[in-house]
């Protein structure tokens, strides 16, 4: 069964897209723990990350470091920290998330609400980033 990124990755749901190529995809979580919040996913749906054929895995990671370039020139913000956790999309993920503190990042708190017009404006930022 698709999962909903892969139904993002083929268009069937609409998403904030930061940058794609042929194997990857990039977008803005509409559950962020902050402004920026960015979720990278292979276009190959596999549940875990280590599972990831080699090549696969090491690509995501680059791809993530040039989407993470931008969403730190975009946000305001000491650095991008990076979560792999994976266990409520059955799709290997990167979350990428703007920190001004260890409490950013963590999963536990509530996610913002954020507007569409803020979140049209944040994607617009890193895009022209």
């Amino acid at each position: 069964m698709d999962s909903i990124f892969t139904k993002i990755i083929n268009k069937e749901i609409p998403a904030y897209i930061i940058e794609e190529n042929d194997d990857f995809i990039a977008f803005l979580d509409v559950f962020p723990l902050a402004k920026g919040h960015t979720l990278v996913i292979p276009k190959k749906q596999v549940d875990y990350i280590f599972d990831l054929d080699e090549k696969t895995y090491t690509d995501l990671w680059k791809f993530s470091q040039k989407i993470s370039v931008k969403v730190n020139a975009a946000i305001e913000c000491k650095r991008i920290g990076v979560a792999v956790i994976g266990l409520e999309v059955p799709h290997a993920h990167i979350h990428l998330v703007p920190l001004n503190s260890v409490e950013d990042i963590n999963f536990s708190r509530p996610k913002l609400k954020l507007k569409e017009s803020e979140f049209k404006e944040i994607h617009k930022k890193i895009i022209n980033a």
